[in-house]
């Protein structure tokens, strides 16, 4: 499933709209508004009604985010993307994947980086030296093991 910022928004009343429900409802309230809704677009009852079937999905899909406590903050907090983000990495991880991705993380990684100049050692030190420079591993003929030596 690709990332589509169109489909996933961080904000948004959606949810709560298609069960015709404030933000603040509870959970006896939504339960009791998806019945309502449930038996009004069913299939069963509506058998000649296509946008019926798709409304009843809707509604089914909203009660079984918001009916859930854990789906339900994360929706409040970071909307249907934070339901992505929950649905791809856990959602014990949401939380940790909004706050490394927020502007400030990056701004203190990007600052942290350029004062200690690490950005520069990473990449020249490292992989230019390590790989073909002074700090190359040694190799089997020069690593220094001398017991494969024959004692005569």
């Amino acid at each position: 499933m690709e990332l589509d910022s169109g489909v996933f928004a961080t904000s948004g009343d959606t949810l709560y709209e298609t069960l015709g429900l404030p933000k603040t409802a509870t959970a006896d309230d939504i339960k009791k508004t998806y019945r309502k809704l449930a038996l009004k677009y069913h299939p069963d009852k509506n058998p000649n009604n296509p946008e019926a079937s798709d409304k009843f999905k809707e509604v089914n899909r909203a009660h079984s985010i918001l009916s859930d406590l854990t789906k339900r903050n994360i929706y409040d907090n970071y909307g249907s993307l934070g339901l992505y983000i929950a649905e791809q990495f856990g959602e014990e991880n949401v939380n940790a994947y909004f706050m490394v991705t927020s502007p400030t993380c990056k701004a203190i990684f990007l600052v942290c980086g350029i004062v200690t100049g690490c950005y520069c050692c990473c990449c020249c030190c490292c992989c230019c030296n390590f790989c073909c420079g002074k700090y190359r591993p040694p190799t089997a003929e020069h690593s220094g093991d001398y017991h494969h030596l024959n004692v005569a």
